[in-house]
């Protein structure tokens, strides 16, 4: 039996939350200000080490460490502590190059090797702008995928991506605030989202999705060989439109380096009415991105429940 709150616990609880989160989202924003001020080297060095310090001590890192042995159960506890430190080192990185991205971002077509980014898969870019139509791109929430839209202007690609704003409303503002780049548009994952990404592919254009959360009501799919929910929003738009699909990554490289892979273009399966089959389409994009984090485990965002209500 659920036991019902009484309604002046509900107020006091849901004014705590609010304070609380005002609170997290004053500290964020203090942070990023002081971030604002150094070189953007000297800053994501800062924020790595600030987060190797304390971020093991915060509540989200029981949840990573939940969802690393899970996806990992062959590994020891040191082993996991050791990924858990590296990817909050990772999302220190990234929340403090939110300040920096058009400066990060210094690729030079001429002399390639010179700058802080390279690039994998030239030749898809070459494709997509020569693709009469829309097109989609995926990802994941690896590496710093914010520099993802802005190395597909840099090709004459204008990506519209959607994105999920954090739960907090107060830091939401903080952070899209703080993101400094011209280039490429954001979509918030809200209600109405999936028609203005419709929107932008009537029209011919590209648009990017992060496929790697859970999402309640989609279909259940295996992601590190359990049961999760997964978001068919790719296969649903590329049944309507019939359009190429591209995987796509950022990979965090040694001294402050990325690397930008577009990868070619994957056929989704059908079903037996010759149709893009949402379930298995949802699992195949969702393999892809397990293959990426198998690899780079350490810079995956592992702070989302993504087994929630699947077989554990």
């Amino acid at each position: 039996m659920r036991l019902k709150r009484h309604p002046l616990v509900e107020k006091t609880y849901l004014h705590l939350k609010t304070a609380k989160d005002w609170v997290i989202a004053k500290l964020v924003g203090l942070l990023l200000h002081y971030l604002k001020k150094l070189p953007p080297e000297r800053s994501t060095d800062f924020a790595e080490r600030l987060f190797w310090r304390f971020a093991m001590w915060l509540p989200r890192t029981r949840l990573a460490r939940r969802n690393m042995s899970l996806a990992f159960p062959e590994k020891s506890p040191d082993e996991i502590n050791t990924l858990i430190r590296a990817m909050w080192g990772n999302f220190g990185r990234a929340l403090a190059e939110y300040v920096f991205l058009d400066r990060l971002f210094d690729y030079d077509h001429d002399n390639p090797e010179n700058g802080r980014v390279e690039f994998s898969g030239v030749e898809h870019f070459v494709e997509i702008n020569e693709t009469d139509g829309p097109v989609i791109i995926f990802t994941g929430h690896t590496g710093n995928w914010e520099l993802l839209p802005i190395g597909a202007a840099s090709y004459g690609l204008n990506v519209t991506a959607l994105f999920r704003p954090p739960n907090n409303k107060f830091l939401a503002k903080k952070i899209l605030k703080a993101r400094r780049t011209s280039m490429g548009h954001l979509v918030p994952s809200r209600a109405g989202a999936a028609w203005a990404l419709a929107d932008v592919m009537e029209k011919g254009g590209a648009v990017g999705l992060l496929i790697d959360q859970h999402f309640t009501r989609g279909p259940m799919i295996e992601f590190f060989g359990r049961k999760a929910r997964a978001n068919p929003l790719l296969p649903k738009l590329a049944r309507q439109f019939n359009c190429p699909i591209y995987p796509a990554r950022c990979i965090r490289l040694p001294e402050g380096r990325f690397r930008i892979e577009l990868q070619k273009a994957i056929t989704l399966p059908r079903n037996d009415k010759g149709e893009i089959d949402v379930a298995a389409s949802t699992q195949m994009i969702n393999s892809i991105v397990e293959d990426w984090v198998r690899e780079y485990p350490a810079q995956w965002l592992w702070l989302h429940n993504r087994w929630r209500g699947g077989d554990m």
